[in-house]
């Protein structure tokens, strides 16, 4: 039997224990991410409003802590753009315009590495935040951009529920009611995701309140 070379052995180790590696380590993170999700979702739908802001800022550090860790996953990029963007609304106000440049930073890093963003969730939460953001010289905020991000999102999701619901209430802002009407019974109509149900009924709920202003 013809000799291996001990290197190449070593090599192949490492590349064997690389691989074995690899599922390990894509559970923990996709772990980590599920645990992230899950208080941020009873935070935005559960937590009274009193509670919120702290709430919300401990999971921005931890969400940090995690993209530190993984810095080129784009889903760990997205929930750490998500749970910044949140914690922003919550703090509202001048002081909260350096929190919503990060999650628009983060995100837009997110979508560098997946162009889809997410299925659509990180061009969600950026039309969120071009809406919401004072425009110059004061923030980014930007309307022709908020639609550019809105537009993306639905290309990839036309029927999700938080796609329909940021965008109608973006169109109520801009004047445009029978597109807004429009989006809002989208929203009313959509279907849930498995993973997102507790915050897209939230968004549902929204939508029917949205929907009766219209």
């Amino acid at each position: 039997m013809r000799a291996i070379p001990f290197s190449r052995l070593l090599i192949a180790a490492a590349l064997g224990s690389t691989l074995a590696l690899a599922p390990l380590s894509a559970s923990a993170f996709e772990g980590e991410v599920f645990s992230l999700k899950n208080r941020w979702e009873h935070t935005v739908t559960q937590m009274p409003a009193n509670q919120r802001e702290d709430t919300l800022k401990a999971l921005a550090s931890e969400a940090e802590q995690l993209a530190n860790q993984y810095p080129n996953e784009a889903e760990v990029l997205i929930w750490q753009g998500i749970v910044l963007a949140s914690y922003a609304r919550e703090r509202g106000g001048l002081g909260a315009l350096g929190t919503a440049g990060d999650a628009r930073d983060v995100l837009e890093r997110a979508i560098e590495i997946d162009p889809t963003g997410g299925n659509g969730s990180a061009y969600v939460t950026l039309g969120a935040l071009y809406d919401r953001a004072p425009g110059r010289p004061l923030g980014f905020g930007n309307s022709d951009t908020a639609e550019r991000m809105f537009q993306r999102a639905l290309e990839l999701r036309p029927d999700g529920i938080d796609v329909n619901y940021y965008y109608a209430a973006f169109l109520k802002e801009e004047g445009n009611t029978p597109a807004a009407r429009e989006h809002a019974q989208r929203a009313v109509n959509g279907t849930a995701r498995e993973n997102r149900q507790v915050s897209d009924e939230a968004l549902r709920r929204e939508a029917e309140a949205l929907l009766g202003q219209l």
